[in-house]
């Protein structure tokens, strides 16, 4: 009888390990403003990138006017609530982008960025390299490229996941959340995806871009 006791006891503390091994950490990611981050890095950090078709000009007019009030007249004008939501998420996106170009890894890989950033965008124009859907730069067409071109290339997804990672890590220190490896993990996923989403958008018509089914479509 103690022995079916223990056996079922046993079988009980393996059953609660294993519910406890496949509980996940579910953290919060602020997409938009993570969105608006990488374009405003992209704008004071990225010389001369390609224009993002239908993108707003620099940000050099007046911000808009808060209110005197905002308590009394949230009371009065409930609408405003969403005004205030998009003043949080537009301070947010502030927030990580100083935070990411604070890091000097980030500052360097996009300084190394800048310097292929000619030679890459001619590779992008002919053909020769496309964008995946992971947001780096996949040759194409080897006939195409040159030794220096496959170095140049892997030397830029190299910067560009410095910065993804800066992203991540700037994320889990805005939102003050904890930074264990699950939650690095699971942002840094998010962060990539994101970024990957950018470059699509930045992406000149007539480039190479990678679907997340894995085919290749001209923009």
């Amino acid at each position: 009888m103690k022995t079916k006791i223990i056996m079922w006891l046993l079988a009980i503390g393996c059953g609660l390990l294993a519910a406890c091994a496949v509980i996940t950490i579910n953290v919060y990611f602020p997409e938009k403003a993570a969105k608006e981050a990488y374009k405003s890095l992209d704008d004071m950090l990225l010389k001369n990138a390609p224009a993002t078709p239908g993108a707003p000009p620099a940000p050099d007019q007046p911000a808009p006017m808060q209110p005197e009030k905002p308590q009394s007249q949230l009371i009065r004008f409930p609408h405003i609530s969403l005004v205030s939501s998009a003043w949080a998420a537009d301070a947010e996106s502030d927030a990580l982008a100083i935070e990411v170009a604070s890091m000097p890894e980030v500052n360097t890989a996009y300084e190394e960025m800048n310097r292929r950033l000619p030679r890459l965008t001619a590779l992008f124009d002919s053909g020769a390299v496309g964008l995946t859907n992971q947001g780096l730069v996949s040759i194409r067409e080897k006939s195409k490229v040159t030794s220096q071109d496959e170095a140049l290339v892997s030397a830029e997804n190299q910067s560009r996941k410095v910065v993804v990672s800066g992203m991540a890590r700037a994320i889990l220190k805005i939102t003050k959340q904890s930074d264990s490896k699950a939650a690095q993990d699971q942002v840094l996923g998010k962060a990539a995806a994101t970024y990957a989403e950018n470059k699509r958008d930045a992406a000149k018509p007539g480039w190479w871009i990678q679907g997340q089914n894995g085919r290749w479509l001209q923009k």
